[in-house]
């Protein structure tokens, strides 16, 4: 018997059981969570979507980095964005500062030769006549509510230490005082991370951390036709309609301590937990989990050896990436968080660029279950059946003893085609020398002595083999039911979830569409298969039986 095409695993052949340590696919989790209506003093989707827009206006594939600094900022937390010079990462942080109302904004460019004086003041005079070492912090970070760091990481120590600790803890010493500050968020910008082990602690104070790459291809068109200014922004502008207020945000932080925690969600982070472990304890270069393999400007280098960024999260940091989906989901009017949510895992357990990849892969295998756009399996399954049917529609007839196969059917075809001319673009018109009941004649006695030349098939081979090929049919079919309610379930519980950049749901569903087409273009071919066994030549005299079925390799064997 032909091989069965399990539709589960056409549709997600990698996806694993639901387990702590591979949570289910994203639709069933989904539908368990209890959606809630924004609260008063809540900002709505409706406005908060209305500052994403102004926020990415003109700025041409900045999706991510746009959601994921608002979304941070919001939640009190810092972003890191990593790219090249050039890429609208000051634009990006100047217009985030006029998405919060009543907060000041303050910008450096840092080098190693920055001095302490040039972020948080200088020394007030009249303190030290008065023996107080103390800075007038006026105008400076101290007092900023958003700040933009660029080139961050090539401050000096005495910048980077009094830094560490009014990013994490708000405060900020000037001289025997620790006071608090109003900073909302820092975002910082830097071309590459550091290698520096001493930068480690500093560079685990940005939870969000955001590839930022020169546009592509696909916009570089737009990015031509941009106005001179499109992306500037000057400090202190008011670009947004309706910028957060204090009392907003404070209410976003209230709803989103009331968030609760499904069992999917806890799932999908033990999952993500012990992958990145595996992917830490193997050899640099080896595959990993589900055949991916450790890159980090081409290959992670030993933490030990080198100092390079290790991607195992501290517990502070896992907390604050569950923070950071509480706030999402509050302010979307969620009141639990599920698997979907860990679509920000990308983003927080990445220790470079490189692993954006690969962890947006592990996300969409193992939570949302994504078919892959390949079935090596069916690719072979219609492969084998159309290499049977032209077996079958070719194969010579019998030996009639008329001195070969057909007799002299060969010479009988071959001056029916001579005569036959009339079916060539060039014929005459019926009526015309040559047409009319001359071509009617010659095109059936052509169409016989083809089908003399060529083996009748018994009615049982025929119906047969047309069942073979309609039970195929039925499973792709089915897969492609299933691969479509899939997709419609993913659109569903993502249609509220406005922090989640557009251009990643665009990749997710457009992989349920690449199978889609994929299934489609399958059941055509079998179709056609189909269609050829059954117009092959019956002789109802002939003797019958059924015929092996077609074989071909299956899944599990060429897997091995």
């Amino acid at each position: 018997m032909p091989e069965r095409v399990d539709a589960a695993r056409t549709a997600a052949p990698n996806s694993p059981a639901a387990t702590p340590e591979s949570p289910s696919a994203v639709a069933p989790a989904s539908a368990s969570v209890s959606a809630v209506s924004v609260s008063a003093g809540l900002p709505g989707p409706t406005r908060l979507r209305a500052l994403l827009a102004a926020l990415g206006a003109d700025l041409l594939e900045r999706d991510e980095a746009v959601h994921l600094a608002l979304l941070a900022a919001l939640a009190g937390e810092h972003v890191l964005l990593i790219g090249p010079p050039g890429t609208a990462k000051s634009a990006l942080a100047r217009r985030l500062h006029g998405a919060f109302a009543g907060v000041r904004y303050f910008e450096r460019l840092l080098t190693r030769f920055s001095t302490p004086e040039e972020l948080f003041g200088p020394l007030s005079l009249k303190a030290l006549e008065h023996d107080r070492y103390e800075r007038l912090t006026e105008g400076f970070l101290p007092t900023a509510g958003i700040a933009f760091l660029d080139e961050v990481f090539k401050a000096n120590s005495a910048i980077l230490n009094a830094l560490l600790t009014l990013l994490n803890e708000r405060l900020f010493d000037n001289g025997t005082e620790r006071a608090p500050v109003p900073l909302v968020a820092v975002v910082a910008a830097s071309n590459e991370v550091p290698d520096d082990e001493a930068l480690h602690a500093f560079y685990d104070r940005f939870l969000v951390r955001v590839p930022v790459s020169p546009v592509g291809d696909a916009a570089f068109g737009a990015l031509l036709a941009l106005p001179e200014g499109a992306n500037g922004c000057e400090s202190g502008c008011e670009c947004m309609a309706q910028p957060l207020t204090a009392a907003e945000r404070a209410a976003v932080g209230e709803a989103a301590a009331g968030v609760a925690l499904t069992e999917d969600f806890v799932a999908a982070c033990t999952s993500l937990r012990a992958w990145l472990a595996a992917r830490m304890s193997r050899p640099p270069g080896r595959p990993g989990p589900e055949g991916s393999t450790r890159v980090d400007r081409g290959e992670y280098r030993s933490a030990q050896h080198e100092g390079a960024p290790v991607n195992m999260l501290s517990d502070r940091r896992w907390r604050q990436i569950v923070g950071l989906a509480r706030v999402a989901a509050a302010s979307e009017g969620r009141a639990a968080l599920d698997a979907i949510d860990l679509w920000l895992a990308p983003y927080v357990a990445s220790a470079a660029p490189a692993d954006v990849p690969a962890l947006m892969g592990w996300f969409e295998d193992h939570v949302l279950a994504a078919p892959p756009a390949a079935a090596a399996w069916l690719e072979r399954a219609v492969a084998a059946f159309e290499k049977q049917l032209g077996i079958e529609q070719q194969m010579p007839a019998e030996d009639d003893g008329a001195g070969g196969p057909g007799g002299d059917a060969a010479g009988k075809l071959a001056l029916a085609r001579a005569i036959g001319l009339s079916q060539s673009p060039q014929a005459p018109a019926p009526g015309e020398a040559g047409g009319g009941i001359q071509r009617i004649v010659s095109q059936r006695l052509e169409e016989r002595l083809e089908a003399r030349l060529h083996k009748r098939w018994g009615a049982l081979h025929v119906q047969a083999r047309v069942a073979q090929v309609a039970e195929i049919e039925a499973q792709v079919a089915q897969a492609e039911a299933e691969v479509r309610s899939a997709r419609g379930a993913l659109a569903a519980a993502t249609a509220t979830r406005l922090w989640m950049p557009p251009v990643l749901l665009q990749r997710w569903l457009g992989r349920y569409d690449a199978v889609l087409a994929l299934l489609a273009h399958f059941a055509a071919r079998l179709r056609d298969a189909r269609q050829g066994f059954a117009a092959l030549p019956v002789d109802e005299a002939a003797a019958d039986e059924a015929p092996a079925p077609v074989a071909f390799e299956p899944a599990e064997a060429s897997a091995a």
